[in-house]
């Protein structure tokens, strides 16, 4: 039997899927949703560092929020509308001030158009 995965390598595995996307959006998105992406990806980020010994909720918080980060809803074959980064950027902050993370929200109102 095989020794159970640690915290880190949990954390490592979530940010690098939310660095794996942010490379795609680089490629794909322009300039603004690029800016909005990285304040998701920092977001992110920040959460699974900041809450890798927290409670398991918490942590299945955080790790649903880098899922809905991942899932963009713009492959052809989803007949629903791709979702905004701002939308992205609402949730995760929501998220991060839900777990006392305030220190982490970006308002949306503060960036460059």
């Amino acid at each position: 039997m095989t020794a159970p995965r640690g915290f880190q390598h949990d954390t490592d595995v979530l940010i690098r899927q939310v660095n794996n996307q942010l490379v795609t959006l680089r490629m794909s998105a322009g300039d603004r949703e690029v800016v909005l992406a990285e304040l998701v990806a920092a977001i992110l980020r920040g959460l699974v560092i900041g809450t890798a010994q927290s409670s398991a909720a918490d942590r299945a918080r955080v790790r649903a929020a880098v899922h809905y980060f991942l899932r963009r809803r713009d492959n052809r074959h989803d007949r629903r509308p791709a979702r905004s980064l701002a939308e992205d950027l609402r949730v995760v902050n929501r998220i991060a001030h839900d777990l006392g993370r305030d220190d982490l929200v970006v308002a949306h109102t503060s960036l460059v158009p």
